[in-house]
């Protein structure tokens, strides 16, 4: 079984850094299951390729074990050749600081989102292509799937469950081994190796910063788990339990400060009221609200006729818990009650139920993101939600001067992972526009002032 993982950032060699793996020497190590190599087909400024070769040993893995599946089986299948879990094993075995985002030459660039492919010749997805794709798409990859033939001798007979899968991403390279690590045994669906409660805690491990929240989540679970519900069931509670407390108390902080911190200028209300006004202009008659919280601008928007169907996502269901209490669901007249919907998710993983709305909004969301994930947040609602109008505000870092109890250099919140100027939000915003085939209006929201502009700047994106 072969992994093949190509970078063109630059220099390309960088690479051997990531990974611990020097690119002029070819190296070879010892598995419980057979051998695996490591070398660089091509070493060059511009690109750099990385190769992993598993040898895995058929009749050593059987010898001594019987022959209840029949003596042939033993010998004769597809595991030497197959994307499964002895290529996850040793993807962590070979791998491990790239796995850990560690490296001690070049730190910095362990931490950074790069240009990366991987490409496995022959993964067996018995769920077939639409759910190969389900799996890594909405980690923002670009996928691409070829089918394998039964036998290429006999076209006739038809497509295989097996297939040659290429993936194209900017993300961190310990992203990319963490993402091979999991979904590869999930989508072979067996395992060489007993599965007991400690693979619970390698999904919490490798996968706790992004399958809670991933759209085939409990299918990924089951695969992984090898169906067995008790296991299933321990990593669903753990998974869910752990980040809804970190989210459920970055919120109320956020409440307490940030809230706290524009009361004054009656920010939030003015922004809700901004939103609205171009939401009613726009003509929209369904709206999706990413990162709804509590649902604010839902509840005024309920208020019109016009947008017939209104959809709140968000990633923490406790702030899901309250914007149905705060929107009253429950008493909701029925006619009124099927026109609005809240539903957990993610922003930066491909959600279809986030498609064919006419408008879509982010009110004070992705300075929540981190840098390396908003290429991904980019992906998931331009390029694959697609609205005809989407509705995006952000603090003007440059007002921060202006809050007189907000030390110097300090964000407006502590759970922002960045505050842009005005010529860095125009920046992205325009480069968003030209990757998605959208225009863009930037309109001020608060008093402005003169110097340093408006508190909140609001991009409206039209296609």
């Amino acid at each position: 079984m072969q992994l093949l993982i190509s970078t063109t950032h630059q220099p390309a060699t960088d690479l051997g850094y990531l990974v611990s793996k020097n690119p002029d020497r070819h190296q070879t190590f010892d598995l419980a299951f057979g051998t695996a190599h490591v070398f660089y087909p091509e070493a060059t400024l511009e690109r750099c390729s990385l190769a992993l070769i598993v040898d895995v040993d058929p009749v050593g893995l059987v010898r001594g074990r019987g022959d209840a599946d029949g003596p042939l089986t033993q010998y004769v299948n597809d595991r030497p050749y197959t994307a499964s879990s002895f290529l996850a094993v040793a993807i962590a075995q070979v791998f491990s600081s790239g796995m850990a985002g560690s490296s001690k030459a070049r730190a910095e660039l362990a931490a950074s989102a790069i240009p990366l492919e991987a490409e496995i010749p022959v993964v067996r997805c018995r769920a077939g292509e639409a759910k190969l794709r389900a799996c890594f798409e909405p980690l923002g990859y670009a996928v691409e799937v070829q089918p394998l033939p039964l036998d290429e001798t006999f076209p006739d007979w038809g497509a295989s469950r097996y297939f040659h899968l290429r993936l194209r991403g900017t993300l961190r390279i310990s992203e990319l081994l963490q993402h091979l690590y999991l979904l590869l045994p999930a989508l072979d669906g067996d395992k060489h190796y007993y599965v007991c409660s400690d693979e619970v805690q390698k999904l919490l491990d490798k996968g706790g910063d992004w399958l809670a929240v991933h759209p085939e989540r409990d299918w990924i679970l089951a695969n992984y788990l090898k169906r067995q519900r008790s296991l299933v069931r321990e990593a669903l509670g753990k998974l869910l339990s752990e980040p809804e407390e970190e989210v459920e108390s970055g919120e109320r902080e956020k409440e307490a400060s940030e809230h706290q911190l524009e009361r004054a200028l009656s920010l939030n209300e003015r922004r809700m009221a901004a939103v609205e006004e171009v939401l009613l202009r726009s003509g929209a008659a369904s709206v999706l609200d990413v990162g709804c919280g509590e649902g604010r601008l839902l509840g005024r928007l309920l208020e019109h006729r016009q947008f017939r169907s209104l959809l709140g996502i968000d990633v923490a269901t406790t702030s899901l818990d309250r914007a149905a209490e705060r929107l009253k669901l429950d008493r909701l007249p029925p006619m009124q009650r099927a026109r609005i919907d809240l539903l957990q998710g993610s922003l930066t993983y491909r959600d279809a139920r986030m498609a064919g709305f006419d408008a879509a909004c982010a009110i004070e969301v992705i300075e929540h993101i981190d840098a390396t994930r908003l290429a991904a947040f980019e992906r998931t609602l331009f390029e694959f939600a697609q609205p005809q109008t989407v509705i995006i505000t952000t603090p003007n870092v440059e007002y921060n001067l202006r809050f007189a109890n907000l030390p110097a250099g300090a964000m407006r919140h502590r759970d922002h992972r960045f505050e842009w100027s005005r010529a860095e939000f125009q920046q992205w915003a325009h480069g968003v526009c030209e990757r998605h085939g959208y225009s863009v209006e930037f309109l001020p929201i608060g008093d402005v002032d003169p110097e340093l502009g408006p508190p909140t700047q609001m991009g409206v994106f039209s296609r």
